[in-house]
């Protein structure tokens, strides 16, 4: 990147500028903030759900959350993308913006958010892999291990929810599509991070798909007129304020850092965390095979996130900068 690269913003900031030599840990402390505030995500989408169309929420969320990125744009004066930089964008709305909320509200119509956070437990291992491949990086084979072990894990978990272990229904299939998609745009929403910030990235990918999912939002108004409690509507704001919009300054921050696709590897420790808020909020029972299972998940996760990339020669020194990035 130039020095007068347009990445660099004169306009005034809501968050500090890190470096991307910036200490690895940042970027796992960082993306462990936003997994928290994922975490939340299904249990609340449960809750809506009961009392809210699930492509009401799926969309009705992403319309709250660009209300907010399209006021935080306008008040920081941010730079308007260029270029490819859309067509990235596209590709970040299309998989965090569109496909995982809608996917996951209609699947949570249907499923525990305990079976469907196991499911969706596979998502690092996804984005690591999106990861490793949109940077063309080389990853030490332990990592592999570890991911692999994670993977194995929470698919065998989420296969034993229903006590038929090996027993896929139409909910874990809207759920892997979910994964699918969401790796893709966390992927590329690290790699855009880098250019326009982490949370201008998020914020830009909602201000550029809310014409679509205000239409939708509309379309589920006219054919079911929302009617719901309290508590329903208090979910349905947390989706749309953190988990759309909030839980993504963090998650895009630590991506942005990285190295990404170590920092993917935190989420592993997601489906533990929506088990405990599916069992608080829901009185969902958490087995001894939910527990143990949960526990092999965290274990591969810290396997993981501890995993370094293999040395590179160091006979000449780098004669790189450290590149800022805006915040």
């Amino acid at each position: 990147m130039k020095h007068h690269s347009s990445a660099t913003l004169s306009a005034p900031r809501l968050l500090s500028t890190p470096t991307l030599g910036a200490e690895p840990a940042s970027g796992l402390w960082w993306g462990m903030l936003g997994v928290l505030a994922f975490s939340l995500t299904l249990p609340l989408t449960r809750v809506a759900v009961d009392g809210l169309s699930w492509l009401f929420i799926g969309a009705g969320r992403a319309v709250l959350a660009a209300v907010l990125a399209g006021l935080a744009l306008a008040v920081t004066r941010q730079r308007l993308p260029r270029g490819t930089q859309w067509a990235r964008l596209g590709v970040v709305g299309g998989g965090v913006v569109i496909g995982f909320p809608l996917l996951t509200s209609y699947a949570m119509t249907s499923t525990p958010a305990g079976h469907g956070a196991m499911v969706v437990a596979a998502l690092p291992a996804a984005t690591a892999v999106a990861a490793v491949l949109r940077e063309r990086s080389r990853t030490a084979p332990t990592f592999w291990v570890a991911a692999a072990a994670g993977v194995l894990a929470a698919a065998l978990l989420a296969s034993a929810q229903g006590g038929d272990l090996g027993t896929w229904h139409l909910a874990d299939l809207l759920l892997l599509a979910a994964v699918g998609v969401g790796a893709i745009g966390y992927a590329e929403g690290g790699m855009l991070a880098r250019e326009l910030g982490p949370w201008q990235t998020i914020c830009w990918a909602l201000v550029l798909w809310a014409p679509v999912m205000l239409a939708l939002t509309l379309f589920a108004t006219w054919g079911e007129p929302p009617r719901a409690s309290g508590t329903q509507w208090a979910a349905f704001a947390y989706l749309g304020a953190v988990s759309m919009f909030l839980g993504f300054f963090a998650w895009y921050r630590g991506l942005a850092i990285g190295p990404m696709h170590r920092v993917s590897q935190v989420q592993l420790t997601q489906p533990v965390l929506s088990l405990l808020w599916a069992a608080l909020l829901l009185g969902e029972s958490v087995g001894p095979t939910t527990a143990l299972g949960g526990l092999a998940v965290v274990a591969c996760a810290a396997w993981a996130v501890r995993t370094r990339r293999p040395r590179r020669s160091s006979s000449r020194p780098s004669s790189r900068r450290p590149v800022r990035i805006a915040a």
